[in-house]
């Protein structure tokens, strides 16, 4: 379910809507950050405050989101623009 240690990471640095699920943002890759492909990507994306992010990707048969709540304390995050941040 999980992808292999070849993946390339893309962070979305503008924060998003955390209702969104998979369908959502799947829709962000494809219109906002305009990459077509999801094989071995992992997008990462953040809400307002920086203590919650999703990752995103495709395992061959479907995409799967995971989630993370930090209780004490934030992510540390690029700089928010308009470009993804691939790491």
């Amino acid at each position: 379910m999980f992808p292999s240690n070849r993946v390339r990471i893309v962070i979305a640095t503008k924060p998003v809507d955390f209702r969104k699920g998979h369908d959502g943002l799947a829709a962000l890759v494809k219109n906002e950050l305009r990459k077509e492909k999801f094989t071995w990507t992992v997008f990462v994306f953040r809400d307002k405050r920086a203590d919650r992010l999703k990752l995103l990707f495709w395992n061959g048969t479907g995409l799967v989101m995971a989630y993370k709540r930090l209780e004490e304390t934030t992510f540390t995050w690029p700089p928010i623009t308009d470009e993804p941040c691939p790491v």
